[in-house]
């Protein structure tokens, strides 16, 4: 198994590298090819946390292993509330400005309800996916549109913020073959060695898509978090996570339907969404909870890693249990 477990930690490291340059040579182009900032913030680098978990899922869904890619992303909307954000929260406590949960928080919601009702049947098929990827380039274009009539100019400011330093063209054309690549490469030696393991375990590749691999590809969002939390941008810490778990129902899930459409696991619906949507309802119970203020406090981050850590427990007891 020490072969599989060098792969996976070789392929998070390198999936992590190859994913902020991609993002930064794509960026780069589109920016220097004229294209307006804020689309260029809303989708190359909106989508640049959520890029691991993206090409996972494709090489996972190609190489017919679906319960890995849809375990993928249900379990980075996972870690990314009960780990990374309670991690964040407890590095630094949070103030959430009403504006996101007013405007993204409703959003995540609504779609994470959505998902669930797409997989009550237990089938994640071809229709689904286009359901999920139409609904995202109409949020896009809404975004779009708000932050270019300047009805937010805090939405346009946050996009702007998040856009990486330009460079020279020659440079981009270089970064992005190169974080293609090496994405690419990652995705092969991650999903390899998750398959490896999981049948050494004997456990399905759902699980293995909802523990390790969901977790690495997570690390992103946790260095972003942290890095906006320690600058006093709160706001954008949190709009982070929220806008990497829309990307992941909405860009990471259908990716499994577009491609290797089928029957998926029963936990799914009954187990794991509903975990995710507890989560979700978490941030703003704890966010909610103060009056006057919007908070999560570090006692909010502790009781977001307990969730997590229970969920995580409950995945190995069942394991256990059908062993």
């Amino acid at each position: 198994m020490l072969t599989e477990i060098v792969a996976i930690l070789a392929g998070f490291a390198l999936l992590i590298w190859a994913a902020d340059r991609f993002v930064s040579g794509a960026a780069a182009i589109a920016t220097n090819s004229g294209v307006s900032t804020l689309v260029v913030g809303l989708t190359i680098v909106g989508m640049g946390t959520s890029a691991p978990e993206i090409l996972v899922s494709t090489i996972a869904s190609i190489d017919g292993k679906p319960g890995l890619a849809i375990g993928n992303a249900i379990g980075s909307n996972i870690t990314n509330i009960g780990l990374i954000l309670g991690i964040t929260a407890l590095v630094m406590p949070l103030s959430v400005a009403s504006r996101t949960l007013m405007r993204e928080y409703p959003l995540l919601l609504g779609v994470s309800l959505l998902s669930l009702v797409l997989v009550l049947d237990e089938h994640l098929g071809l229709m689904d996916g286009i359901i999920l990827v139409t609904l995202l380039a109409g949020i896009l274009y809404l975004m779009y549109r708000t932050a270019r009539q300047g009805a937010d100019a805090e939405l346009a400011r946050e996009i702007i913020a998040e856009m990486p330093e330009t460079m020279p063209t020659r440079r981009a054309v270089l970064w992005l073959i190169a974080g293609l690549v090496g994405m690419v490469i990652a995705s092969r030696l991650l999903v390899w060695g998750a398959v490896e393991i999981a049948q050494l375990l004997g456990v399905s590749d759902l699980v293995i898509g909802l523990t390790i691999v969901a977790i690495g590809t997570s690390l992103p969002e946790l260095a972003t978090s942290i890095t906006s939390a320690m600058k006093n941008e709160a706001d954008l810490a949190i709009g982070n996570i929220l806008g990497s778990n829309l990307f992941n129902l909405l860009a990471v899930l259908p990716v499994a339907g577009l491609i290797a459409p089928g029957t998926i696991s029963a936990e799914i619906p009954l187990r794991d969404i509903p975990v995710m949507l507890a989560l979700t309802l978490a941030i703003a119970g704890v966010a909610w909870s103060r009056k006057g203020t919007h908070e999560i406090t570090r006692s909010d981050g502790i009781l977001l890693l307990i969730g997590f850590l229970v969920y995580q427990g409950w995945i190995i007891y069942s394991v256990m249990e059908s062993a």
